[in-house]
């Protein structure tokens, strides 16, 4: 398992080969599995196989041609639907959508959920990449997938066989992730070795050399809100009223 986790690889190229139904119920049974915040299990969980709405959530996603090309598309969106229907049987109030704390658990449940559902797929010979793009235009997602009020679409996976090996991306040295005690404050020289790393890796790869802090920058000047989530979270309940009472 350990050697599985530190050998991840994100694939954007799949072959035709369908994934079979037995692996596609293990690997959401895994993220079934994952903890969950007083076990509320605040995710779910949609596979998309069909090619047209795989074309659709592509263009949702930004034009992402894996998210088409994949065989199965998961769909992972933090869930209180379910915590609404709890509430409605046993006569209870249902404010938590109020504080914005719904929002990390939420988040938080999906991720742990998704990391169980890549370890499982990979297990299992297969390819993945996850798509945060299903953010982009969420009203369209939530349209299409049909969700209901208090259900927020996080993020996406693509699953399927790979068309071809990928190479190990880089990844920052363990100083600058990892602290003990208090949070190490080098954190700029740390990376600015980090960038050298980065710029080797893609040499060798044949691909434009430039830094990580060049990409991460210029990512964040271009994208400073991304996607509608601002406006439709509110739409489907979320509304953080609790926060503005501060």
């Amino acid at each position: 398992m350990i050697r599985l986790l530190m050998n991840h690889r994100s694939f954007r190229n799949y072959s035709g080969q369908s994934v079979e139904p037995w692996k596609l119920k293990t690997i959401i049974e895994a993220a079934q599995a994952a903890p969950s915040w007083v076990n509320g299990q605040q995710v779910s969980m949609i596979a998309v196989r069909s090619e047209e709405r795989r074309q659709q959530l592509s263009a949702l996603s930004g034009n992402q041609k894996h998210v088409a090309e994949a065989p199965v598309f998961l769909v992972f969106c933090m869930d209180f639907h379910r915590a609404k229907l709890a509430a409605e049987l046993e006569g209870q109030p249902f404010e938590t959508v109020a504080d914005i704390d719904a929002l990390l658990v939420g988040a938080t449940d999906v991720g742990i959920a998704l990391s169980n559902a890549v370890a499982a797929a990979e297990s299992l010979g297969l390819g993945i990449i996850p798509i945060g793009g299903v953010r982009r235009n969420t009203a369209g997602v939530i349209e299409l997938l049909q969700l209901p009020e208090y259900v927020f679409p996080v993020v996406g996976l693509c699953i399927g066989y790979p068309a071809g090996e990928q190479p190990k991306g880089s990844r920052l040295p363990i100083a600058a992730v990892y602290h003990e005690e208090v949070y190490n404050p080098d954190q700029q020289h740390l990376i600015e070795e980090y960038n050298e790393t980065h710029r080797e890796l893609l040499k060798s790869q044949g691909l434009t050399e430039r830094s990580w802090t060049s990409m991460i920058a210029r990512f964040y000047a271009l994208n400073p809100q991304y996607g509608d989530s601002q406006r439709t979270l509110k739409q489907q309940g979320f509304t953080c009223e609790n926060l503005n009472k501060e």
